[in-house]
Formats: structure tokens, sequence, C-alpha cells
């Protein structure tokens, strides 16, 4: 039975966001996945199981319902839970590779009221892409997928994570996104979680690619802003390249609440790696879940801080950084995030921007997220 103690600061005010990874199934193999490295054999929840989710999250106030994975689309009731998030007055978003979305499912999507689509590309031309995703024809069937939403009438955000091998596409992927009508276009440097933090020597750009990926997006910011274009250029630095920690997911157990396939409820996707036992929405109710669960009780408010956190100025804006992070790259989850220039852990930062400098420049050197790979890691 997973830790439902009172330790830790009461949330102060309810879960607005929402994030239901209803699979880690996906036809794609990015080696730069978020997901947990150990994804295969859950057990998924139901359809009933995920509509209670739904309503509960609604009674305690949630707003927004983002439909993720692994693919999303693979659940074949997700047009029916769509449909129940639009009942339950969600504002509802499908985060999605795009494979596998054709015309009949936009439709159905469009008659039960899913409000907005983002659809995630590897790379600005098809050789490339392909091989990142590991499937052929997957960049075809995304420019397909991305005109056919625009058609529809949706607001549409086109995602591209930036790494070290499609960073220098850059001009061409807003080129594209520029063509295809993006409302919003999300340039999202590669975080280190799960598959990427697996694959990091072979992900993280180096700092001058990063640096001149920043001064493109700028110039055609200036330029689409002079033109009163309405697409707008979302560029996201990645934490190794920062010295002050993010405010990982507005606050620990403050706003964001995920539940994954099998039901483990966490405070942030990622928080599953750390060595604490999250509760199940089996086993207790979301309410009970989000007030008094060990796991997101633990690092609310700023008690369970050390220094340098905990007499930072600053604390209260990023809340010591990111406890994965942190966990990842030191073996403590309470420790200040080694991004934090103030860290005594600092120096392993500077030695993941060295590794980059260094590191060979093959896509081969990879290992690609699916299901042979999670199994054989898990097995040791």
């Amino acid at each position: 039975m997973p830790s439902i103690g009172l330790s830790g600061a009461k949330p102060s005010g309810p879960p607005l966001w929402l994030l239901a990874e209803v699979t880690y199934r996906c036809p794609l193999q990015c080696a730069y996945c978020a997901n947990p490295i150990d994804f295969a054999g859950q057990d998924e929840l139901k359809t009933s199981e995920w509509i209670s989710v739904f309503e509960q999250a609604r009674e305690l106030g949630a707003a927004q319902l983002g439909f993720s994975g692994g693919e999303p689309l693979l659940r074949k009731d997700l047009t029916e839970l769509i449909g129940v998030a639009r009942n339950l007055g969600y504002y509802s978003n499908l985060l999605t590779s795009g494979i596998g979305l054709n015309e009949a499912r936009l439709e159905e999507f469009a008659k039960v009221g899913l409000d907005h689509i983002q659809v995630s590309f590897q790379a600005a031309d098809a050789e490339i892409n392909d091989l990142l995703a590991g499937s052929r024809q997957a960049f075809a069937k995304k420019l397909a997928v991305a005109r056919a939403v625009k058609a529809h009438g949706w607001p549409m955000v086109l995602n591209f994570v930036l790494h070290r091998h499609n960073i220098e596409q850059l001009p061409r992927m807003i080129e594209l996104c520029i063509e295809l009508e993006a409302d919003f276009v999300e340039l999202a440097t590669c975080q280190f979680y799960g598959w990427a933090q697996l694959n990091r020597a072979g992900l993280l750009p180096t700092r001058a690619q990063l640096q001149r990926a920043e001064h493109i997006t700028q110039q055609y910011r200036e330029q689409l802003a002079a033109q009163n274009h309405p697409c707008k250029l979302i560029f996201v630095i990645p934490d190794y390249y920062e010295e002050r920690p993010k405010p990982c997911a507005g606050g620990w157990g403050s706003l964001f609440l995920d539940i994954t396939p099998d039901g483990t409820a966490l405070p942030c996707h990622s928080a599953r790696e750390l060595p604490i036992t999250f509760p199940n929405v089996r086993e207790h109710r979301l309410e009970h879940i989000w007030q008094h669960a060990d796991g997101f009780n633990r690092f609310r408010g700023d008690d369970w801080m050390s220094e340098p956190c905990r007499s930072c100025a600053e604390k209260s804006k990023d809340f010591g950084g990111c406890r994965c992070q942190a966990f990842i790259l030191t073996g403590d989850a309470s420790a200040t995030d080694p991004v934090c220039a103030k860290s005594p852990q600092h120096h392993l930062i500077e030695a993941a921007r060295l590794e980059a400098e260094q590191a060979a420049r093959s896509l081969s050197s990879l290992i690609q997220r699916n299901k042979k790979n999670s199994q054989l890691i898990a097995s040791g």
C-alpha cells in the first residue's frame, strides 16, 4: 500500500492542470523521450477508471486536461474520453505524434469537443525526422496531419524537441511551421529525463549550437512581428545551460497533477524516477491523494529545504529547482538542483557541458525507445 502520510505543507490550491498519460505505447522510438525507461508491461487504466479520474479532478478544481502518452491515439476509447472531458467542462488538449491521426478521427474529435492539438516533429526533413523517430514515412504523415488540423480550424502547436542532431536545422523548422500556419511553435531544447537522460551524452547541444539557435529564433520573432504575423515562437533553453533552476511544474504539488497509464498519481511527469512510493487512483481518491499523500506533500513549501536553498531569497520563485533532476544527478531528491550556480554539485552541470563539447556526433550512438530496449534495461 502506498504511503499516505501527513508530512510537509498542504496544497495552497487545486491541481489546475491535469495530464492524462493514457498509454506509454507509441509507434515511434524517440531517443529523447521523457517516459520511464522501464515502461513495458503497464496495466493501463480502463475507460471507466479514466472517467472517474476526470470527474474527481474536476471536482477538485482542475480546468485543463492534456491527453498524452506515449501516443494517446493508440487508445481506442480516446474519442469517448475527449467527449467526457468536454461534458465535464475541461479545456482539452491532444499531445500527439500525429501517427494514426486521420480525417475520420479528426472529425470524431471535432464532434465531441476537442479544443486544441499539439503535433510533434523530430526534424525539418524526412530523412532525419524518420531516423530520429525510428519510423518510415513518419514525416510525410505528420505533414498531412498538420495540414488537416488547420483545415478543421483548431488552434495548433507544432513542437520540435531540439538536440545536437537537429538543432542546425532550426531555420528550416521555423520556415516549415510558418508554411503549415502553426499558431504556436515550441522549440523545446531537450530536457534530460527518462530515455533522454539515458542518451544525454549524445543529445545535449554545445553552447555554440544553443547560442546560434537563440539568435536565429530572435531574428525570426522580429521578422514575424514586423509583418504582424500571428505565429508565436517559444524557445525553451535546456536547464544544463542555465545558472538558475526552473520552478518545476509551478512548484511541487501546486498546480500540476499527472496520472500515468497504470493510475499512479504524480506531482510531475518524471517523479516516478524518485525513490518515493506514489499512490494509485485505484486505491485512493484524488482528493485524498492531493491533500494527504506523502509523495505530494514531501516537497511542498520550504521546510524540507537545506542550505543553500533554505536561506536563498529566490526560494519562493524557483522552489529549490527540479526534484527529479536533483535526484538524477546527485542521488538525493532533497538536494539543491545542480543547475543552480549556488549548488555545491554545480560542477556536475559544468561536466555535462564539457561532455557535450567532446561527444560523438553520430546518431548510431543513441539508444532508441522501444519495448525491446525497455525490457533489456529493466532486466539489467
